[in-house]
């Protein structure tokens, strides 16, 4: 079996199901359980064959009240890699030529023109904010990010799990400047980029309400 083909059913499977969740954030067996609508020691099944391929990792516990302690899963750099991801490696030695050839401003300015141009024909619709920001959230989602929206009193905010230029943040972190300008002109108001850029990168979008329209 090909790769490309072990990787598609991996993804649509029940482990595939568990390293969507934990693209998300870390869980404990009980609450991927609740989750997947399984048995809990059906899950430690899928977590032990997850764990040995190297997918996943066992977190120190976390107190979960009375009885024993929680233990917390994540996914492990490599279970990214199970993305595709064959554009990086062009894209990062592009990045760099072009961090040779030009100042650190003009190339911002570059990657937020690449970013609204890459908006075309994808602009979200409706006066409603929330209903433009569902359109963008639905880009990110073609793009391969993971994502989810919160509302606070002030904002809406879109907070990425799974980045699909993450291989690009550590070395080039003003890439999250293209997302901030893509997700500015399908919602159509300022989007404010507060990305995390370490070696583990998580996206952060937010939209002020206040004026939105």
């Amino acid at each position: 079996m090909e790769a490309s083909q072990w990787i598609e059913r991996l993804l649509t499977s029940t482990r595939g199901r568990i390293i969507g969740l934990l693209r998300r954030s870390s869980r404990t067996v009980n609450e991927l359980a609740r989750e997947l609508e399984l048995t809990d020691n059906a899950v430690r099944s899928h977590l032990a064959a997850l764990e040995r391929d190297g997918l996943i990792e066992q977190h120190s516990a976390r107190p979960s009240g009375v009885g024993k302690p929680a233990f917390v899963y994540s996914l492990t750099p490599q279970a990214d890699s199970l993305l595709p991801k064959a554009y990086a490696p062009v894209l990062g030695e592009l990045l760099n030529t072009l961090a040779e050839r030009m100042e650190p401003d003009e190339l911002e300015e570059l990657l937020r023109e690449v970013g609204r141009r890459a908006s075309a024909g994808r602009k979200g619709t409706g006066d409603d904010i929330r209903m433009r920001v569902d359109a963008a959230y639905g880009v990110l989602g073609e793009m391969g990010g993971v994502a989810d929206v919160e509302e606070t009193a002030d904002a809406v905010v879109i907070r990425g799990f799974s980045c699909p230029l993450a291989a690009l943040v550590p070395d080039h972190p003003e890439v999250c400047k293209l997302a901030e300008a893509l997700l500015s002109e399908i919602v159509g108001v300022p989007v404010r980029e507060q990305c995390e850029k370490g070696q583990r990168p998580r996206c952060c979008f937010e939209i002020p309400l206040s004026g939105a329209g």
